[in-house]
């Protein structure tokens, strides 16, 4: 799919940081985002010769500008918190570094700036601690999702979509949803996987559309999802923590977007979604990646996304069973549930290690366990 204007600059800056990370296979990339290698060139050529400057249409700008000259520091650190009313003085201090700026004062003088003109709210400031979390090794081998807390607009309300990579904090998917549907979220979903390939897991919280009850977690989505080569797995009830990193993404989006602000639609929340998301991958320095990006950490998977869902297949060995409409199977006379969301599938049913104890497969993810002592 062609790039969209809206959302041009996005796209190239994300399409350089991606294709410049090591092992990047350019030739995918261009694929994934829809552009020949042509045009690729062309724009890693004017990044490297201009930088972020490079990548914006030519007749708009100039290259530089001979006639600016340097603001006094305290200015420059109060303009970049006015652009960024959210960030503090290790944030301001790292993205200056990061613009080429030298002789910096230390973040806490800078952050001293902000406090002495008004620009920090201390109530405010003291709600951001770091929590302690597992962190996995590599990209992509696990994904949060989860949907922000719906909100007004004009016109409606904006179901806030956001899927998250746990090792870099890459914001995979912002999107503006008009409901929180299955479907909505498979349509959002397959275009990610499509730029970026799959993950190996996916985690989510236990509400729908990705959960059911605590017996019979999944649902038609994370089927699909199961189907597509991800496990799937969902947070303990009570326990947000267990989302610790997509719900910490959701505090910054409403104090950097949300706060504040009234939209239009979901085509202006869109768009404004569009613009911080790449601010907050490519240029916001984050403190749990020791004030690096979350793009230089990230890299797209190796694993493609399938567009044709493989048949569903097991071994000889496994004892495989249709789920009938209630979510049911039927197996040595006896009537065990496993979950609707697999009506019309084949599971496997395979031995738990204990016995009278078998684990039931669906595709390669164990979805449900059954006791053949039930009388």
């Amino acid at each position: 799919m062609p790039w969209q204007e809206v959302s041009t600059m996005s796209l190239r800056k994300e399409f350089i940081m991606l294709v410049s990370q090591n092992c990047a296979n350019i030739s995918e990339l261009c694929r994934r985002f829809g552009i020949s290698r042509k045009t690729a060139y062309k724009w890693l050529g004017r990044y490297g010769k201009a930088g972020d400057e490079g990548l914006q249409d030519r007749s708009r700008r100039p290259h530089r500008s001979s006639t600016r000259t340097p603001e006094p520091m305290e200015q420059l650190a109060l303009s970049m918190r006015d652009a960024h009313p959210a960030w503090g003085g290790r944030k301001i201090k790292r993205r200056l570094e990061d613009l080429g700026h030298e002789a910096l004062p230390s973040a806490s003088t800078l952050t001293e700036i902000l406090r002495r003109n008004g620009r920090l709210d201390e109530d405010e400031s003291a709600k951001h601690k770091a929590w302690q979390r597992f962190v996995h090794d590599v990209p992509n081998r696990l994904w949060q999702m989860d949907f922000k807390g719906h909100f007004a607009m004009s016109a409606g309300r904006c179901h806030a979509l956001t899927v998250l990579d746990d090792h870099s904090r890459y914001s995979l998917r912002l999107e503006a949803c008009a409901n929180q549907k299955g479907d909505t979220v498979q349509s959002r979903l397959t275009e990610a996987f499509r730029r970026y390939g799959i993950p190996e897991r996916m985690t989510m919280d236990n509400g729908s559309p990705w959960g059911s009850d605590v017996d019979h977690p999944y649902t038609p989505l994370t089927a699909w999802l199961i189907r597509v080569g991800i496990r799937v797995s969902h947070s303990r009830p009570y326990h947000p923590q267990t989302q610790g990193k997509d719900e910490r993404f959701h505090r910054t989006l409403h104090a950097e977007v949300l706060k504040g602000h009234v939209f239009h639609d979901l085509e202006h929340c869109q768009r404004r979604f569009d613009e911080w998301r790449t601010i907050y991958n490519l240029e916001r320095p984050h403190e749990a990646l020791g004030m690096d990006v979350p793009a230089s950490r990230y890299r797209p998977s190796d694993r493609g996304f399938p567009e044709t869902l493989p048949l569903i297949e097991y071994g000889p060995d496994d004892v495989v069973r249709k789920v009938q409409a209630k979510g049911e199977i039927h197996y040595r006379g006896l009537v065990f549930k496993v979950g609707k969301a697999f009506h019309g599938y084949p599971v496997a049913l395979r031995p738990a290690g204990e016995d009278g104890m078998m684990k039931v497969f669906f595709c390669q993810q164990c979805v449900a366990q059954i006791d053949l002592r039930v009388s």
